[in-house]
C-alpha cells in the first residue's frame, strides 16, 4: 500500500481512500430532506439514484478536515438498499435511517461505536472464532518476545469494551503490545510485569509509538498479586479501570524468569491457579462496576494429559463473581517454540494419542 493512498481524518489515518470518504453533513443532510419530501416512489428513487451518483462522483467530498467520514461502500449500499426498495414505505423507512445515521450518534455507553452507523464497522469482530493468518506489525509492534500475543487481540477488545479516554490496565504486559495499542486507539494505560529484564525494552517500543491522541502509558516492575495497583491508577489521574487484559503464562509452557513468583515457576496447576487468583483479587476491585475484563489463555499437556488450563482460569473468575459474556476461540498457526518443528509435534500426537494445540481462548467478562 502507497504512501499515497492513505487516508486521514483530523491528522489520524484511519484508512484507504477507496474504503473511507469525508463528506459535508450538512449538505448530505439538506438533500435526504429533499428525497423525504417526495410523494412518490419513483420520485424518491431518483432523488436518492442522483444523491448517489454525486457521492460516487466526489461533489459531496470535504477536504478541508470538518467533514462527517463514513466508510464509503457502506453509505452506498445504504443508497441501493432505498433504491431497491419495492414499497414507498419501505423506501421512506431506510431514508429516515439514513438520516439517523448522519444526524444521530447513538452508543451503549461503553465504547464509540455509533449503533445507527453499525454497518461501517466491518472491523470489529462479533463472531467467536477468529482466525488471524498473520500479527499485526504496523505502528511499532515487534514479535520479539517468546510468549507475547498479537496486537489484534488488544485492539479488538479496546474497540468493543472501551471509549477514547478509557484507561486500560494490563497486569501481565510483557514486551507492551497493549500499551502500544492504547496509544494507537486513544485509551490510556497502564503496563505492569515481573520481568524487569524486558521493560526496558518494551518501554522504547511503546515511546517510539506515536502518539496523536495526547494518551498517558506507563510501564513499572511488579508482582501483580500484591502490586499497590491503586497508586498508580490514581497517579493517571483515575480512581477507577474500564478493562482489565490478563494474558498470564500458560503455567510452565514457557519458563519467563528464574523468579519463585513468577506464575511460570508454580509448581503444579493448582498452585498457578492458586497465583491467579491473587492476581485477580488484586486487580478486580480496580475494575468500575459494569467495566469489563479480558482473559488471553491456553491449554497444555503434562505427562500424556491435556489440562484445560483455559477453563480453569475461567471458573476462577466466575468464582469472583463476574459475569462471563463470551468464550472465543483464536487460531494460531505457528509459535515460536514450535517453529520449524511441524512435522515432529505431527508425529508426537500420532504416536501419542492427542492434538496439537492450534487455538487459544479470548473469555471476556463483566463486573
Amino acid at each position: 500500500m502507497g504512501r499515497s493512498s492513505l487516508f486521514r481524518y483530523n491528522g489520524t489515518t484511519i484508512g484507504t481512500a477507496k474504503h473511507y470518504v469525508s463528506i459535508d453533513r450538512d449538505t448530505a443532510l439538506r438533500y435526504v430532506e429533499v428525497v423525504l419530501q417526495e410523494a412518490s416512489l419513483d420520485s424518491l428513487k431518483d432523488r436518492v439514484k442522483a444523491l448517489r451518483a454525486s457521492i460516487e462522483a466526489g461533489e459531496l467530498q470535504s477536504d478541508n478536515g470538518n467533514g462527517m467520514v463514513v466508510r464509503r461502500e457502506a453509505l452506498l449500499d445504504e443508497l441501493d438498499q432505498i433504491i431497491e426498495a419495492r414499497s414507498f414505505d419501505r423506501a421512506s423507512y431506510y431514508t429516515k435511517r439514513l438520516r439517523r445515521g448522519l444526524s444521530v450518534v447513538k452508543t451503549n455507553g461503553v465504547n464509540d461505536i455509533n449503533l445507527n452507523r453499525w454497518k461501517e464497522y466491518d472491523e470489529v469482530f462479533t463472531d467467536s472464532l477468529w482466525n488471524i493468518d498473520r500479527r499485526d506489525g504496523s505502528g511499532t509492534h515487534l514479535a520479539w518476545y517468546w510468549g507475547n500475543f498479537i496486537p489484534q487481540i488488544p485492539h479488538q477488545l479496546m474497540l468493543r469494551y472501551t471509549k477514547r479516554g478509557d484507561l486500560v490496565l494490563d497486569p501481565f504486559v510483557g514486551s507492551g503490545t497493549t500499551l502500544i495499542e492504547c496509544r494507537r486507539l486513544g485509551r490510556h494505560g497502564i503496563g505492569l510485569d515481573i520481568n524487569s529484564e524486558t521493560l526496558t525494552k518494551a518501554r522504547e517500543r511503546i515511546e517510539a509509538q506515536a502518539n496523536p491522541y495526547l494518551v498517558n502509558t506507563t510501564i513499572r516492575a511488579g508482582d501483580s498479586r500484591d502490586h499497590d495497583l491503586l497508586t498508580l491508577v490514581q497517579e493517571m489521574g483515575f480512581n477507577i479501570v474500564d478493562l482489565l487484559i490478563l494474558h498470564p503464562p500458560y503455567h510452565d509452557i514457557i519458563k519467563f524468569t528464574s523468579d519463585r513468583r513468577d506464575l511460570s515457576n508454580a509448581q503444579t496447576t493448582d498452585e498457578f491457579l492458586e497465583m491467579f487468583g491473587q492476581v485477580l483479587d488484586n486487580t478486580l476491585p480496580l475494575v468500575k462496576k459494569g467495566g469489563y475484563v479480558g482473559i488471553v489463555i491456553g491449554d497444555k499437556y503434562h505427562q500424556g494429559k491435556c489440562i484445560p488450563l483455559g477453563f480453569h482460569c475461567m471458573q476462577e473468575a466466575i468464582a469472583r463473581g463476574l459475569l462471563l459474556k463470551g468464550i472465543v476461540v483464536k487460531n494460531f498457526e505457528e509459535t515460536k517454540g514450535k517453529r520449524n518443528q511441524k512435522e515432529l509435534w505431527r508425529y508426537r500426537a500420532l504416536t501419542g494419542g492427542f492434538y496439537v494445540f492450534k487455538h487459544e481462548y479470548v473469555q471476556v467478562f463483566q463486573k
